[in-house]
């Protein structure tokens, strides 16, 4: 008999499996096998021959939609009684409510939750309360809750979704850390690619270029970034911006604030972006005005490239960064202290070299993802240590 574990990952959307990279061979090689589920997707197919790893498709929507929600958590029954996995891993509010619910009915080993964010945090009335009710009830099924940073775990707590000894943040945080010795190195080529792309949208090569890469949606702080864009501008004429993400429908942006964005000359909206090493590889700056996080990964993978990021003191946010060393952080919302973070950097080179450098340093020291995943693979045995990783054919309570 095989004394592999089987490892399930629910996540609502397969976009979101870009979070599990190279963690999933990683868990192969120590003795797990690893299967993912989630809304059918583009991405969902090219994951599997990545990762070379079985990925299961089950329609979950993002939104509260009670009858749609109820068939997905019946199918996630089926499909964890015929696999049966001796650990559950869910993701996301979504994908970790329905997880955590069906792997509890089927009495599955192990149970995490792994919290990447809060939209509870700027939501309002019954969207807050909802919101609140379903990461409490994963918080409360989960036998361990994982927090992609201190911030985020603090909050948490704070909001009594999860009692600080059940929750945990493995290593020193992020989603997945980062590759800096492999794809996040500077090299000849990735500075090619930078070269080309300012070529390719006629920005002179000694012009600074600040660069935004996320959603394009108000809680990104696109509002905020276009006006404090405005002040910089006009102070100076040689700088530019490049904003690289999709515009999405869902917390939408003002009209008016992407036809201003979309009027300027010196704002090069590229849309989606496959491959962003080019975007950090053309800019001198990486702006991420957000306004939550759970823990970005846009600003540890433009320091590994060794850009000094400015971004905010929201959630998830400040930790990115060291303020004052390897970026600069600024208030939420305050659009004066934004322009001005924008152009202490925008008119100092050697402050942008030592701090992207200063940057590099802390993601190579701090955000290792082998390092991450040994910790993820720490916590699984403790928790199957724990439950004696023996139990009865899962039944449905």
């Amino acid at each position: 008999m095989s004394t592999r574990v089987h490892l399930l990952h629910v996540m609502t959307v397969p976009q979101t499996f870009r979070f599990l990279l190279g963690q999933t061979k990683f868990m192969e090689l120590k003795g797990i096998d690893v299967s993912v589920v989630a809304s059918d997707g583009p991405y969902a197919a090219e994951f599997g021959r990545i990762e070379q790893v079985r990925v299961e498709s089950i329609n979950m929507s993002r939104e509260i939609t009670p009858l749609l929600d109820l068939w997905a958590l019946m199918r996630l029954i089926v499909l964890i009684r015929r696999t049966r996995p001796m650990i559950v891993h869910a993701h996301t509010p979504k994908g970790g409510l329905l997880g955590m619910l069906s792997s509890f009915f089927c009495r599955v080993p192990v149970r995490v939750y792994h919290l990447r964010g809060m939209p509870m945090e700027t939501a309002t009335g019954v969207r807050r309360w909802l919101l609140a009710m379903s990461e409490r009830i994963s918080c409360r099924l989960a036998h361990r809750v994982f927090c992609v940073g201190h911030d985020l775990r603090t909050l948490a707590i704070r909001e009594g979704l999860v009692k600080p000894e059940r929750i945990v943040v493995p290593f020193h945080g992020s989603g997945n850390g980062v590759d800096a010795r492999g794809e996040f190195a500077p090299s000849d080529a990735l500075c090619r690619e930078g070269v080309a792309l300012r070529e390719q949208l006629h920005i002179a090569c000694d012009a600074p270029v600040i660069a935004f890469v996320g959603r394009l949606v108000r809680d990104k702080g696109i509002v905020e970034l276009t006006l404090a864009w405005q002040i910089v501008r006009e102070r100076h004429p040689d700088v530019r911006l490049i904003i690289a993400g999709p515009v999405e429908s869902r917390d939408a942006l003002p009209t008016s604030v992407i036809a201003k964005l979309q009027s300027d000359p010196r704002v090069h909206l590229l849309g989606l972006v496959q491959d962003v090493r080019s975007v950090y590889m053309a800019a001198n700056i990486l702006v991420h005005p957000s306004h939550r996080e759970g823990f970005p990964n846009v600003p540890l993978e433009a320091a590994a490239l060794e850009r000094p990021v400015v971004t905010t003191t929201a959630t998830g946010c400040r930790e990115s960064v060291v303020d004052g060393e390897t970026g600069a952080v600024f208030p939420v919302g305050n659009v004066d202290a934004l322009a001005a973070a924008l152009e202490r950097y925008v008119t100092d080179p050697r402050l942008r070299e030592r701090h992207g450098r200063a940057g590099r340093t802390r993601v190579l020291e701090e955000f290792s993802q082998t390092r991450i995943w040994s910790a993820y693979l720490s916590e699984y045995r403790s928790l199957l240590a724990q439950d004696g990783t023996t139990r009865p054919p899962f039944t449905v309570r």
